[in-house]
């Protein structure tokens, strides 16, 4: 069979400088590659091509010995062949029809096979479901409507003895204290100089904050219910109202302080909730009858989980996960809880392989968390029956602080 002229076009990258600018070997034009085993522009490449395919026999009307230039190249067919062959193009390089044929199902295939890998990287692709994203959005949005970052509410809060007692006592000896400051120091220092049994404001000046932090925790309190509300799955139409509350009662403390990491400095382990007013150091917390049990562990809860770095959306996740689960005392329908949590667990581990693709352990690290919360929880809720069973101080609490943390909680 006789070869046809569809040409194979091939670019010897190895073969010039690519800084360099190509030129056609044959009339000086801009060259676009290799073609039939020369270098050369489209339109000599087409040329060649032409003349194979009619096996042309051409006449130079002058000498046979024309120069060919871009301007000229039409004006003698007999030349520009000559010097077609003379740079070595080769008929030899023009592909038959069934080669033609060949290589264009071949880069077809190629085609075909790389759309298929690409789909099936797509495929395996972290991605969130519909209704992912649509339960993240719904609960960032939650947080934003009882989260106040202005902490404007805080000055309607009752304050016992100001805040600025205790903050003037810290100041004062924290200075040798290196910001990042070992615990057992740091509370120590507070025990010594804000919580001791000797001192002379005795028992007074070791519960005056507690009217100011009973009224931030009940302020709380409402937040989570109000955040819980909003929880896809939370509300009547699928939780009785008796496991709603049982929910709520036992998991409150821990998504506040889940919440409350939004506020914690690591600089000097405080809680800055807007101005200098409402900077919470551990020595207020001293000041609302609080202990070492229950500080030293909190303060190492806050740091961890704020070394974390979780996206807003997965803190979220973790409030909402933390408050629908279903080992909590008093919950009776623990198979339904469960799969709401089991849920939010999957959108969670979706998330971070989505936004963390080298953070495998993360979710292993917040899961931990609620572990620790679970300790904190119990510990806080000691202490706090502690204060509701003395009359002196049960008084400075709110009937919702009482009726969560207090002697009714089992």
């Amino acid at each position: 069979m006789e070869p046809t002229v569809v040409s194979t076009s091939t670019v010897a990258p190895d073969e010039f400088d690519r800084n360099v600018p190509r030129i056609c070997g044959v009339c000086g034009d801009k060259a676009t590659g290799f073609h039939f085993n020369a270098m050369t522009c489209e339109g000599c490449k087409g040329f060649f091509r032409r003349s194979m395919k009619r096996k042309a026999s051409f006449t130079c009307p002058f000498n046979g010995s024309c120069t060919i230039t871009k301007d000229n190249r039409r004006h003698c067919q007999a030349c520009r062949l000559k010097r077609c062959v003379d740079i070595g193009m080769m008929k030899e390089f023009i592909l038959t029809d069934e080669e033609v044929q060949r290589k264009k199902d071949l880069i077809q295939r190629r085609k075909e096979e790389e759309a298929q890998r690409e789909a099936e990287k797509e495929a395996r692709r972290p991605r969130l479901t519909d209704e992912q994203s649509h339960v993240i959005a719904t609960l960032v949005e939650a947080h934003h409507k009882t989260y106040d970052d202005s902490y404007s509410d805080f000055c309607r809060f009752r304050v016992g003895v100001s805040l600025d007692f205790a903050r003037h006592q810290i100041s004062t000896t924290q200075k040798s204290v290196d910001t990042k400051m070992n615990f057992n120091n740091l509370l120590m220092m507070y025990q010594e100089h804000g919580n001791s049994p000797d001192s002379s404001e005795e028992e007074g000046s070791s519960f005056s904050m507690l009217p100011h932090l009973a009224d931030l925790v009940s302020y709380s309190i409402q937040k989570v219910i109000g955040f819980a509300k909003m929880i896809p799955g939370f509300r009547y139409d699928t939780l009785t109202a008796e496991d709603q509350i049982a929910l709520l009662k036992s998991s409150a403390i821990e998504v506040i302080m889940l919440r409350s990491n939004q506020s914690f400095n690591l600089e000097d382990m405080s809680w800055s909730c807007g101005g200098p007013d409402f900077k919470y150091q551990i020595s207020d917390v001293t000041k609302a009858g609080h202990t070492l049990e229950l500080l030293e562990p909190l303060v190492k809860f806050q740091v961890g989980l704020k070394k974390l770095n979780l996206h807003e959306e997965e803190h979220v996740l973790l409030m909402a996960i933390c408050l629908l689960s279903p080992d909590r005392p008093g919950v009776q329908d623990h198979t339904r809880i469960e799969a709401l949590q089991d849920k939010l667990s999957e959108t969670l581990q979706a998330y971070i392989r989505l936004h963390h693709p080298g953070g495998q352990l993360l979710y292993a690290k917040m899961i931990q968390k609620l572990a620790d919360l679970r300790s904190l929880n119990e510990e806080h809720s000691k202490q706090y029956r502690s204060l509701s069973f003395q009359p002196e101080h049960s008084m400075q609490l709110t009937p919702l602080v009482l009726e969560v943390f207090g002697s009714e909680v089992s």
